[in-house]
């Protein structure tokens, strides 16, 4: 039996030959990756770069390969959400791992090691404004990881059980089918160090009612938060809400890769505080990954 080819509508190339979305070209992405999510924080990341060797744009995704410190680097930009860390996990992979020209997969794979940095909001007394949290763990209340066979093998599913016997949701309220995945150890023991809080982080599928906030719309769960913010599994305490650490932790698990997400606190939400003049101080969390990766 042959080897699968992977159609055009399956694996779409561009006329130029990069991918469809990102716009990149296979030799021109990096094994090491930092994700961000909005595409301007891209050029703050490259700002670091003693040598930068591309850089392309396309829609939110922006991408600038370039090195630091010897280290070949690319950052790209994913936008918001866990289904734009499925497009960008997918075609980062295919630009690693299978042959443009032949559309076949590569014969010797290769790992990406990627850090998504962010932002975040804090769900404990012991994640103020301006804690980098790194993510051990990640709740997907998104969902996607569900589309995806062996979701079942990489997942906690007893953590699973545990935290949807906790919030009692069941039927359609709120997210009754959350996935739990673990982060790579080895990177984000590096990562984080010995000055980043780490945890459980729950990714959810929007800003406001997934993540409890309430304006005009009423809540399906209004105790959801209060639920979320005291559950315990084993030692372990949700930490933080963010909107992609769980669909790049899964993907990356089952396509084999290495990754885990690293966010500084802007809003804590025990506290009911928030901080929207952040931008200047994630640069100091964007040189500690830099120097890390």
């Amino acid at each position: 039996m042959g080897k699968k080819i992977f159609e055009e509508s399956e694996l779409i190339i561009n006329a130029d030959g990069s991918i469809f979305h990102l716009h990149l070209k296979p030799e021109q992405l990096a094994h090491k990756i930092i994700l961000v999510g909005d595409p301007g924080r891209v050029s703050v990341v490259a700002s670091h770069f003693d040598k930068i060797e591309n850089e392309v744009e396309n829609r939110e995704f922006r991408s600038v390969t370039g090195k630091y410190k010897d280290k070949r680097i690319t950052v790209t930009s994913t936008g918001i959400g866990c289904d734009n860390i499925d497009i960008v996990m997918n075609e980062l992979d295919a630009l690693a791992n299978i042959d443009f020209s032949s559309r076949q997969e590569k014969e010797d794979f290769t790992q990406l090691e990627v850090v998504r940095i962010g932002t975040c909001g804090g769900l404990q007394p012991n994640t103020p404004i301006g804690t980098y949290i790194c993510s051990e763990k990640s709740v997907g209340f998104d969902g996607l990881l569900n589309f995806y066979a062996g979701r079942n093998a990489v997942c906690d599913l007893k953590l699973e059980r545990a935290l949807l016997n906790h919030l009692g949701w069941s039927g359609n309220l709120c997210a009754p089918a959350p996935y739990v995945i673990n982060s790579d150890k080895e990177l984000a023991d590096r990562i984080a160090g010995d000055d980043m809080v780490k945890g459980i982080t729950v990714a959810c599928g929007g800003f406001y009612g997934p993540q409890g906030r309430q304006l005009r719309l009423r809540l399906a769960d209004p105790h959801q938060n209060e639920k979320i913010e005291s559950f315990e599994y084993e030692g372990m305490r949700i930490t933080n809400f963010e909107m992609e650490s769980s669909a790049l932790a899964g993907l990356s698990c089952l396509m084999g890769h290495k990754a885990t997400t690293v966010c500084m606190v802007i809003a804590n939400r025990y506290a009911k505080e928030a901080n929207t003049g952040y931008k200047n101080k994630i640069d100091d969390l964007i040189k500690i990954v830099l120097d890390r990766i």
